[in-house]
This record gives structure tokens, C-alpha cells and sequence, in this order.
């Protein structure tokens, strides 16, 4: 027993300096494990009410009194979520405001005016058949896409739609530029021509940003769908040295030439991109055309509702007030307090590290479950909790759960949460002095105090992570991005309360009183009691 409780002590001792390291360390974590990879740093993101941000409103650009279809802005604010979230802007709130308008929030947003672009355009991609035309990216062109339709016509080559493409393409087929000398800087449109389309965005499987090692210029490697690839095949075979332009939104990116006949459909589309031209260009393709048409209503920045003397004084009341009741602890439970005042700072430190990293530390602490039941094959309730937290973990890092960012209602959460855990402790205290007063040993009155209490502190903590759960799902369903912010630190909380307030504060406990000898747990004075 006493050697099983000092293997589980040492490995708290490890998880807590892992904690500890990210909770202190300005570095990242970077690392690739089988299908999940990370890389990010440590610090922590906050929201728009933390540190300010950009306010998009968005009406439907129809004439007056004509409102878009039932559905149509329910999906443009969908599809806009998804852009947002590709641009990596934490915690974004996108939500539809009657039947014209959709309101976007966006924390930390440094450049506003080149994501209102990415979020509001189409991204309609066109290669077109320039023949032995070269034409210098820059210029706008017209191409039969949209007149064909509009008149009716149809063409094998000429398909309507915009791109959906997702990660990058291995074993691709470049369509190289030619090799001219003193190329023309790009001039105004071309209007005496127009070309043939031949294939439209709506044909794009995948898209992502690769870059060249050779030249480091950044590209756009594509994939095609059947359809667009058996098109593409026939089409390369039969133009091979020609040109092959690239267009978006009716302007040249590139106009490389066909060097041979590509028949898996993948290639990359070459540019003068910058990382971040690249990225938005990828993003504008992967969502696809907004269905209802809009216009910036008003932009508008957005000052954080608490400014750092605000943030600094809140942090100083949050320490007072952990003070206070970190010396209630031990001045009232003596050394039992003492040693819930260290699971209660790890718990702090836990919070903290998922919400800089997310789903790792879940791990970990599900990881210390599992061998703290398969110590000890007692009680049965750490290899259910373990179990349980590591599939949700392995769910939460499919999904991308790499932190969370704090808002007003997450702090809120993480309090409240706090507050629970205080209350945990208290609970298997009282459950053990009141086994104290029965006359049992100071050991087994611990083991006890925490098996009576363990039942209450389970059922309260579980109704609480309910409630969160349908929080959260309101929150994501009707856009309360504050609700579900709140949710989530909640709920963490609650979880890391379930470990530390029973494993930690036990195992403590455990590994201090069989440590001491038989004078200290025959003393009853220890519990204050």
C-alpha cells in the first residue's frame, strides 16, 4: 500500500512540474503523434471583451423590401463561421441578426480590412484556355463562365461553382509559367477576347498552402473531383505547351504552361503569393460562394470592455481572495488544509495549462487516473473517470482542442469552478472528522471521510457538467458565444475538481499520515478536532 501510494505521489510530482513548465514557459509545444499533431505556443488567447478587437456588420445586398430565402442567411453565417475559423481567429462570434443582417465579432483581428475581404468574397476560381496568349497575372479578363450560363448554353468544358478543397496534395504534377524574357507588367482588361472557361472551383476537391523548397515561393496545390479530373486529363492531352490561365474573380493569378498531360487531376497553381495572401486565398476557395449576397453595413473596432488596470486590479482581488481561503483551509483543517491547499494550487496550475495547450493535459491527467486504479484495483471510479476523460480527450484532439480563450463569462466559469473544488475538500473533511468523533483511527477515518463523501462530490459535480453540456449546446446553436465560453471553463473545471479533490488530496494525505508514524494518527488534535 505505502510503496503503490509513493509510485502515485511521484508521478503527481511529474504531472505537476509538466504543468507547471507550460504554465511558466513563454516556449511552444511541437510535436506529431501518429494522425495528431500540435504546434502552438503558450500563451493564453483571450477574447474580444479582453482584448478588443472587430465588429462586422454584414445586410443582405437585395433591393429594398426583398428578403433572401428561408435558409439562405442561416448558411452564409455558417459558411463565414468556417472562413473565420480558417483565418485562426480565436473565440469569433458570427450570428444572424433578423432576416438581412449578420453580426461578426472578431478578437485580436491586426489587419480588418483584409478580413472583411476574405470573409465577404466568393472565390470564384476559373481556369481559362489562353492558347499561346500570354496573359500577365494582374489583369482582368472576361472568361464565358457566367455568360454562358446566363444564356443558357451548355459545354463539356464549362461548369458552374466555387471551390471546397481541404489539405495538401502529395505526388502533384506542376503546370510551370513560361520561360519568357522582359514579360509585360500587367495592363487594364482585356476587352476585345473572351475566354473559355474550362473548369470552375466547383470541380476542387482539396486545396492547401504548400511552399516550393527550391525557390521558397508559396503555392496552392489543388486536387480535382472525378468529374474535374477526367475533364482536366482530356483537356492537358490535348494542349500540352499552351497556356493554361488561372483566374479568380475574373483577374489572372498565374498563367502557366501544360508541360504534359496530368491525369490524377492535382497540380498547384503558381503566384506571387505571400503566406497570407496564399492562406485567405485557400480559405475564400474551401467555403465557396456565400447564397445570399452582402455588403459591409458598418465596421467597427472595439476597445476591450476591461483594460489592463482593470485586467491587473481583478487579478490582484483573485489572489487576495485565493489567499484568504487557502489560510481558512489550514488554519481551520490544520494539516489536512495544508495538504488540500497544495491539490487546490494544482488545480489552479491544471486549469491554467488546458487552457494554453487544451487537450494534451487532459490526456495526462486521464493517463494518471487509469494507473492510480490499476495501483490500487479499489475503488472502481478512477478507471471509470479515467476512461471516460481519455476518449473525450482523444475526441477533443480529433476535433483540434488546443486551448481555450478567455472571455468575461470564462473567468466567471473558472471561479465558479474554484469554488466547487473548496467545496469538495470541505466535504471530505467534515465526512472525516465526523469518523473521528466515532473513535476510529486517523487512517482509516480518512479513508472513510473520502469514501462517504465521494458519492456526493460525484453526483453534484456530474449535474453540473450536464447543465454545461446543454449551456454549450445553446451557446453553439443560437451563436452565444458567452454562454458557451462559460460552458467550457465550467466544465473543466469540474473535471480537474473530480481528480484533484479525490486522487491528489488523498494520495497527500495517504503518503504524509503512513509517513509519519503511529503518533500523528493517533492524534486527533491534527484535524483540529
Amino acid at each position: 500500500m505505502k510503496n503503490r501510494n509513493t509510485i502515485l505521489l511521484i508521478i503527481i510530482l511529474v504531472l505537476s512540474l509538466i504543468v507547471l513548465y507550460i504554465d511558466l514557459s513563454n516556449r511552444g509545444l511541437s510535436f506529431e503523434l501518429g494522425p495528431v499533431s500540435m504546434d502552438q505556443d503558450f500563451s493564453i488567447k483571450q477574447g474580444l471583451d479582453l482584448q478588443g478587437g472587430l465588429q462586422v456588420l454584414l445586410e443582405a445586398d437585395l433591393p429594398p423590401g426583398e428578403d433572401p430565402e428561408p435558409g439562405s442567411l442561416d448558411v452564409s453565417a455558417q459558411i463565414i463561421g468556417n472562413r473565420v475559423n480558417a483565418l485562426g481567429v480565436v473565440e469569433p462570434l458570427v450570428q444572424t441578426q433578423g432576416s438581412r443582417r449578420i453580426i461578426i465579432e472578431l478578437p485580436g483581428v491586426e489587419d480588418p480590412e483584409q478580413a472583411v475581404a476574405t470573409i465577404k468574397e466568393t472565390g470564384l476560381l476559373e481556369f481559362i484556355d489562353a492558347g499561346d496568349f500570354f496573359v500577365p497575372p494582374g489583369t482582368a479578363v472576361q472568361t464565358t463562365y457566367p455568360l454562358l450560363e446566363s444564356e443558357g448554353a451548355t459545354t463539356e468544358l464549362v461548369e458552374g461553382g466555387v471551390a471546397l478543397p481541404e489539405s495538401p496534395i502529395t505526388g502533384t504534377q506542376e503546370i510551370e509559367a513560361p520561360a519568357t524574357e522582359g514579360e509585360a507588367p500587367a495592363g487594364p482588361a482585356i476587352t476585345d477576347r473572351v475566354f473559355a472557361t474550362v473548369l470552375t472551383g466547383a470541380h476542387l476537391e482539396a486545396a492547401a498552402v504548400q511552399r516550393d523548397e527550391q525557390t521558397g515561393q508559396f503555392l496552392i496545390a489543388f486536387e480535382l473531383n472525378d468529374e474535374g479530373g477526367q475533364i482536366f486529363d482530356e483537356y492537358t492531352g490535348r494542349n500540352i505547351n499552351k497556356i493554361l490561365s488561372i483566374v479568380l474573380d475574373k483577374e489572372i493569378i498565374s498563367s502557366p504552361v501544360i508541360q504534359s498531360r496530368i491525369p490524377d487531376g492535382r497540380g498547384v497553381i503558381q503566384g506571387d503569393f505571400t503566406p497570407e495572401e496564399a492562406q485567405n486565398l485557400v480559405v475564400q476557395l474551401r467555403y465557396g460562394a456565400l447564397p445570399v449576397p452582402l455588403r459591409v453595413e458598418a465596421t467597427r473596432a472595439i476597445g476591450p470592455t476591461l483594460g489592463q488596470d482593470s485586467v491587473q486590479k481583478s487579478l490582484q482581488a483573485g489572489a487576495v481572495g485565493l489567499t484568504i481561503v487557502l489560510l481558512f483551509m489550514l488554519i481551520y483543517y490544520r494539516l489536512p488544509g495544508l495538504l488540500a491547499d497544495l491539490a487546490l494550487i494544482l488545480y489552479g496550475l491544471l486549469n491554467l495549462a488546458v487552457y494554453k495547450v487544451g487537450w494534451p493535459v487532459l490526456l495526462l491527467i486521464s493517463i494518471v487516473l487509469l494507473i492510480s486504479y490499476f495501483l490500487e484495483r479499489k475503488d472502481v471510479w478512477p478507471l471509470a473517470l479515467g476512461g471516460i476523460l481519455l476518449l473525450a480527450t482523444l475526441g477533443l484532439a480529433a476535433a483540434g482542442f488546443t486551448g481555450v480563450t478567455l472571455t468575461l463569462p470564462a473567468v466567471t466559469g473558472f471561479i465558479l469552478s474554484t469554488g466547487m473544488a473548496v467545496d469538495a475538500n470541505i466535504l471530505v473533511f467534515e465526512r472525516m472528522k465526523e469518523e473521528l468523533r466515532a473513535g476510529r483511527s486517523l487512517s482509516s477515518a480518512i479513508e472513510a471521510g473520502f469514501s462517504r463523501a465521494w458519492t456526493s462530490i460525484r453526483d453534484s459535480n456530474i449535474s453540473t457538467l450536464i447543465t454545461c453540456a446543454i449551456l454549450f449546446y445553446f451557446g453553439s446553436t443560437f451563436g452565444a458565444g458567452a454562454v458557451r465560453g462559460f460552458a467550457i471553463t465550467l466544465a473543466l473545471g469540474v473535471i480537474i475538481n473530480l481528480f484533484t479533490a479525490i486522487t491528489v488530496t488523498r494520495t497527500l494525505m495517504r503518503f504524509v499520515f503512513d509517513g509519519w508514524g503511529e503518533k500523528l494518527q493517533d492524534t486527533k488534535s491534527v484535524m483540529g478536532t
